[in-house]
């Protein structure tokens, strides 16, 4: 008889966290990455100017350049996930 009471004693509580859980889903979350930010500044390396060509024909021609810029970019922020509240599946 103590056998049969040490074994159900065992079961019992082995089987016990099975049933100890009684817990409600609340939220539920995906998660999504957000991309690096970055911090841009432009560099003037040429302003815009027009100059007189000659062409092929004899004749003068006027030309426009527009400005050139180099473009700077320094990272403000990495990369990284965030948790996003969905509805649950």
């Amino acid at each position: 008889m103590k056998k049969v009471l040490a074994g159900a004693a065992v079961l019992a509580a082995l089987a016990a966290p099975a049933f100890a859980w009684e817990g409600q889903v609340v939220a539920c979350y995906d998660k999504v990455w957000v991309p690096a930010k970055y911090n841009t500044s432009k560099t003037l390396i040429m302003a815009a100017h027009t100059e007189w060509e000659h062409a092929a024909n004899g004749q003068m021609v006027q030309m426009h350049y527009p400005a050139v810029y180099k473009e700077n970019k320094t990272l403000a922020a990495p990369g990284h996930y965030v948790a996003v509240k969905t509805a649950c599946k």
